[in-house]
């Protein structure tokens, strides 16, 4: 019972500092488009901090949940298939829930389209099989605790905003890390994929148990704590229309998260820090299909409200 209280402590300090941040990987590659990398690749370093998590996983005699696998062309795809659909829904998959906490209602249609994309896929027998390669060894845990120390020391030399931001998103990736050690499938990306597998294949015992839900909520009352305290909630109903583009966006979020085994917050908390190839490919493609796709999204005059 003491974990538990302490993963669901975690789970809303974690969606109090997401929503805070204002963590979205769309607003990044705007930023990035203009001139200002900086946001961007704090997301993208988000995860340095997880050496801490992992040493403390081996300690106790376990070990956090990295993925580590081959590069293919499937993880390409799966990256560039959900960097587009992120770019439709204006929002990735943690700030997907960031704005449903703020009262954005259509982004129920985007987690239901993620649902259904991810079954579709299953249906399509694709032979998407990755070849598992071995664990972060030494090596990588000092690099990682090499590179978290300087970018630590650097952002507090800097001015306020520089230590807000990145203080903010590797506190992100710490609290992620250590929340891992308690279940593994915590991700709303994790959770999703459980569901469909579930929903697919319609067995009972395959239904995620009850503590992960738990853990969503916890998640979600961060972020609605924080969207109050920052006076960001309101309740939104779109039109029909817009409701059609986030399950269409959902959809190739699913496809995405699928091909790639995870999608962005599991590709930037476990797949980065254990320098996955696998991992480097998927999060390069989502950039790639995120640029595209705000892009086009533009050209279209699709625009409903800016991703904060």
């Amino acid at each position: 019972m003491v974990f538990f209280l302490g993963a669901l402590l975690l789970a809303v300090l974690l969606g109090y500092l997401a929503q805070s941040t204002g963590l979205c990987m769309v607003r990044g590659i705007k930023e990035w488009l203009g001139g200002n990398p900086m946001f961007m690749l704090a997301i993208l370093l988000s995860g340095v901090w997880a050496w801490v998590a992992a040493s403390t996983a081996i300690f106790m005699g376990g070990s956090l949940p990295f993925k580590v696998y081959e590069a293919n062309g499937w993880f390409a795809l799966g990256g560039l298939l959900f960097g587009l659909g992120t770019a439709f829904n204006q929002g990735c998959g943690v700030s997907t829930l960031s704005k449903l906490s703020r009262g954005h209602l259509q982004m129920l249609a985007t987690l239901a389209g993620w649902i259904i994309g991810w079954c579709a896929l299953a249906n399509a027998e694709l032979d998407t099989a990755a070849t598992e390669l071995p664990a972060p060894s030494t090596l990588t845990y000092v690099a990682l605790a090499s590179l978290s120390v300087a970018i630590t020391v650097w952002a507090l030399l800097g001015d306020r905003l520089r230590k807000g931001l990145w203080l903010g998103m590797m506190g992100i990736g710490l609290l992620a890390s250590f929340l891992f050690l308690y279940e593994p499938g915590w991700t709303p990306s994790g959770l999703l994929h459980d569901l469909s597998a579930a929903a697919l294949h319609g067995e009972s015992t395959r239904w995620p148990l009850l503590p992960r839900y738990y853990l969503l909520l916890a998640l979600l009352g961060g972020m609605i704590l924080a969207a109050w305290r920052i006076k960001q909630f309101e309740f939104r109903f779109p039109r029909w229309n817009v409701w059609l583009i986030h399950l269409l966006a959902g959809i190739l979020m699913g496809l995405g998260a699928a091909l790639a085994m995870g999608g962005n917050d599991s590709q930037l908390l476990l797949a980065l820090p254990a320098f996955s190839p696998s991992g480097f490919v998927t999060v390069i493609a989502m950039l790639i299909g995120i640029a595209l796709g705000v892009n086009l999204y533009d050209r279209l005059r699709l625009d409903e409200g800016k991703c904060a």
